[in-house]
C-alpha cells in the first residue's frame, strides 16, 4: 500500500474512533514544550462543558512521525526558532490534507520563523485572516469580535489566521493573543479568572471545529 494512502488510513480511523491530541515538537531550538499545564486544563474544560470526550493522555510527536497521523488535533507553541526539514514538511502537508488539524499558537516570538517555515509545508498557500464570523468563532462559545486577548506584548490586536485545504480550515495560527498562556494553571501567569475563562472558552471552539470538521 502506498504510504500515503497507508497515513490516511491511520488518520480516518483516528478521527473516527478516537478524540486524541498530541503536542507537536519541532526542530530549530524554540521551546516547543512550553505552557505545560495548559492542554490538560484545556481538555479538562472541554470534558467538563461541551460534551467531548478527549483522551486526558497528552503525548508530544515529532513533526517528521508517522505518529502524527494518529492524532486528528496537534498543538503547536513556542517562544522563538522553528525549523522544518524537506520530509517533515511533507509529513505535515500530508497529514493536514488527509483531514488533520493544527493549532500554532505564537506564545510571542515565534511569528516570523513559523511563517517561514509554513511556505515549505504549503508553497502555493498563504496565511489569511481569519473572518469574526468564521464557524470557529461559535462553535460552542461565541466570539462576536474573534479571537480574545490574553496576554499583552507589542500592545497589538489579536488575529487568528488560517490555511485551507478545499474550503475546510485546516491550520489555525493565533497571534497576539497567547491564548495557551490562559489554559495554563492559574498561579501561572495570575490571570483574572474571566481572562482564563475566555481562553478556554476559545479552546474548547477550537477543539470542537477541528473534530467535527
Amino acid at each position: 500500500m502506498d504510504k500515503f494512502f497507508a497515513f490516511c488510513f491511520i488518520l480516518i480511523t483516528s478521527l473516527v474512533f478516537a478524540q486524541d491530541m498530541a503536542v507537536l515538537k519541532y526542530k530549530g531550538g524554540g521551546d516547543w514544550y512550553s505552557n505545560p499545564t495548559a492542554l490538560p486544563n484545556l481538555v479538562k474544560f472541554c470534558n467538563d462543558n461541551i460534551d467531548t470526550n478527549i483522551n486526558e493522555n497528552i503525548q508530544t510527536v515529532e513533526v517528521g512521525s508517522i505518529d502524527i497521523f494518529q492524532f486528528p488535533f496537534l498543538h503547536m507553541t513556542g517562544h522563538g526558532n522553528v525549523f522544518f526539514s524537506d520530509d517533515d514538511a511533507e509529513n505535515l502537508r500530508k497529514y493536514l490534507i488527509s483531514g488533520g488539524f493544527l493549532h500554532i499558537d505564537d506564545n510571542y516570538g515565534m511569528e516570523p520563523y513559523i511563517t517561514k517555515e509554513l511556505k515549505k509545508v504549503f508553497p502555493n498557500k498563504e496565511l489569511k485572516e481569519i473572518p469574526r464570523d468564521h464557524e470557529i468563532f461559535s462553535t460552542a462559545f461565541e466570539f462576536p469580535n474573534g479571537l480574545p486577548k490574553i496576554h499583552e506584548h507589542d500592545g497589538k490586536a489579536p488575529q487568528a489566521f488560517g490555511i485551507f485545504h478545499e474550503d475546510r480550515l485546516v491550520l489555525l495560527f493565533t497571534f497576539e493573543s497567547d491564548i495557551g498562556d490562559g489554559w495554563e494553571d492559574p498561579e501561572v501567569h495570575n490571570d483574572p479568572e474571566d481572562v482564563r475563562e475566555k481562553a478556554l472558552k476559545m479552546g474548547a471552539n477550537i477543539l470542537k471545529y477541528a473534530f467535527t470538521n
